[in-house]
């Protein structure tokens, strides 16, 4: 084990695994609510549409809720066909009212099923990977799905990182005592989950030498997750706040 690189991860982790992180990060969507489906609605949105500049996301993000009546949970079982037009006009990059509506959809879907959408999560081998599955399976097949939203939901059976996905469990699974992360979710342990890796984490892991050959993939989640399992391995993913940190770091030299 490298101890000075763990020491320096270490440090980075507690710079940035602060309640100040919160406001700036679209997991400050799902912070506006205390319900456990308030913060798994709002916090899946956030981080479905975290692609891009983080003040955009949020922006954003918190639109969407407003048009959920800042209920999303009341909002997606009760909703008429009248309350929903008003999605329709919703545009964020790729992602539209057709999509929004497909979302709704899929939430509608899993809460007539489960009380939570932690239940797609069962402990079993690679709990992660199938319930990740189970959760795609369960947004093409439900009935509001059209062919055009299935680019916003990832699957790990096609080899995508699934990148929000994976910091959205981050934010689901995790708790300490710094209060960011939500820690609701009781099935999954911090010892599961997999790193978020998209192409700026994926640059930091290579600069410092904690991945190498390995593709932005899911193969490249599962290495670098590994990796990292090696300087803590009851909660590898706490990693995300250091390599994120020093993504925003570079970009401030720049």
């Amino acid at each position: 084990m490298d101890t000075r690189l763990k020491d320096y991860l270490d440090l980075l982790v507690q710079k940035y695994n602060q309640k100040e992180f919160i406001p700036l990060d679209p997991i400050s969507i799902p912070h506006r609510y205390r319900a456990k489906q308030d913060i798994e609605i709002a916090g899946l949105m956030a981080a479905l549409f975290s692609w891009g500049n983080r003040t955009a996301i949020i922006k954003k993000a918190k639109e969407a809720v407003l048009l959920m009546d800042d209920a999303p949970y009341d909002f997606v079982m009760n909703a008429e066909m009248s309350d929903l037009k008003p999605l329709r006009d919703f545009q964020y990059r790729t992602f539209n009212g057709i999509d929004f509506h497909s979302l709704i959809g899929f939430f509608k879907a899993t809460y007539s099923q489960f009380e939570s959408m932690e239940d797609y999560f069962l402990l079993e081998d690679l709990p992660v990977f199938n319930g990740l599955e189970r959760m795609h399976q369960a947004f093409i097949q439900n009935p509001n799905f059209t062919q055009r939203s299935k680019k916003h939901f990832s699957s790990p059976q096609n080899k995508s990182a699934c990148k929000r996905l994976n910091m959205f469990l981050r934010w689901m699974v995790r708790s300490d005592t710094a209060g960011v992360d939500f820690g609701i979710w009781k099935k999954l342990s911090p010892s599961h989950l997999l790193m978020p890796l998209d192409t700026h984490v994926y640059q930091v892991a290579k600069g410092l030498g904690i991945l190498t050959t390995q593709k932005p993939n899911w193969d490249g989640v599962l290495y670098l997750t590994d990796q990292l399992r090696a300087f803590d391995p009851t909660d590898p993913v706490k990693y995300d706040f250091a390599l994120f940190g020093l993504g925003i770091e570079s970009k401030k030299v720049q």
